[in-house]
């Protein structure tokens, strides 16, 4: 558990090279530095759905006891296992937790991005583990700094993961069989597969109307030329279902320029340019689209030990809103530890700043979701 979060790490090893200064200075540039790899991506044969049927191909999923997905806080408790495997299906992906410039994608046997994995299904994932059985694959993902880099190798690197998951959800899709409700989750590089399995397995498809909700979380959304290619709409109520939450966290005074500066030279599924465009942000204290909340929504922010071994729910302490471009902005930095990204990117908090709301959310979903039929 005492692991250090996904991009804290590099942003800390720029930090012991280049001195405070130079990182006030050049900090982007030296994280892209630090990060990426300098050799040539190296191709690997794709993964077959059938390989995703053994239970080692997964992180979490209803036959692996005690899996990280299942842990809670004091005051929670996980689905009971038949009351899961009876409830929603939850396919999760988890964000990039391999951040070795060795190489474009993660062996599935690295001991520590699987460790980092799993503390983060601990913090992100296990808000889900009421409502039904979670399914988290192991994937090749890309390395970290396949996000902070643009040509060939990382575009391929991002080929190869997503080919993995995609494999993943076939196979997912196989075992729990013809009828059951499906909440699609992510973050991060997580959230950015998810968004492709949207628009290449889900939308204008019969598949659509089982899923419950889609957590696209820490990836954008351009309302303009990505949403409408996604099959589902934005989520315009709280207890909407078939629809999608996005949300990307930044306290204030927030420089969300590390994701708009990359954002705004990128073309969106559409083929447009996104640069100007607005973000879906789904503020995940009301489960609403562009709206604010106070302090008083929030039922429980996940307070995580310095060290990362234990963690506690404390309400009413992080208010919400939406702002103009679509970044959630959420006051003052909230007394976290200190794994914030430049600019007051709380990216690796997005889930844990509102654990018990999402909580909540997902479960007035399946619910409309039931009721419907």
């Amino acid at each position: 558990m005492a692991r250090k979060f996904l991009y804290v790490v590099a942003t800390l090893i720029v930090l012991v090279i280049a001195g405070g200064v130079a990182y006030a200075l050049f900090g982007n540039q030296l994280i892209r530095w630090v990060a990426t790899p300098s050799i040539a991506f190296h191709d690997e044969p794709r993964a077959r759905s059938e390989q995703y049927d053994a239970r080692a191909m997964w992180i979490a999923r209803p036959d692996i006891p005690d899996n990280p997905a299942r842990w809670t806080p004091p005051g929670y408790r996980p689905a009971s296992t038949k009351d899961a495997t009876a409830g929603a299906a939850v396919f999760f992906v988890h964000p990039t937790s391999f951040i070795d410039r060795s190489r474009w994608n993660a062996p599935l046997d690295d001991a520590d991005a699987n460790a980092r994995a799993a503390l983060f299904l601990r913090a992100q994932a296990s808000a889900f583990n009421e409502v039904g059985a979670i399914w988290a694959p192991r994937y090749r993902q890309a390395t970290f700094g396949a996000f902070l880099s643009r040509g060939d190798n990382a575009d391929r690197a991002l080929a190869l993961a997503y080919a993995d998951v995609a494999a993943a959800f076939d196979s997912f899709l196989r075992q729990i069989g013809p009828d059951r409700p499906i909440i699609l989750a992510g973050h991060s590089q997580g959230a950015l597969h998810v968004e492709r399995l949207l628009r290449d397995r889900v939308a204008g498809t019969p598949l659509a109307r089982r899923i419950v909700a889609a957590y696209v979380v820490g990836w954008p959304v351009s309302l303009v030329t990505d949403l409408p290619r996604l099959g589902l709409p934005a989520c315009a109520t709280p207890d909407q279902a078939g629809c999608v939450l996005e949300w990307m966290s930044f306290a204030e005074p927030a420089d969300p320029s590390m994701v708009t500066d990359v954002y705004d030279t990128t073309r969106g599924f559409d083929g447009r340019p996104r640069r100007g465009t607005p973000m879906l942000c789904v503020n995940p204290l009301t489960g609403t689209a562009g709206a604010a909340a106070p302090a008083s929504a929030n039922l429980g922010t996940l307070f995580p030990s310095t060290d990362l071994a234990t963690a506690q729910i404390v309400p009413g302490r992080v208010p919400a809103r939406c702002g103009p471009r679509g970044f959630l902005l959420i006051g003052e930095p909230p007394a976290l530890p200190n794994y914030v990204l430049p600019g007051n990117n709380y990216h690796v908090y997005d889930y844990s700043l509102f654990w018990a709301n999402v909580r909540a959310d997902a479960a007035r979903r399946l619910a409309t979701h039931r009721a419907r039929g």
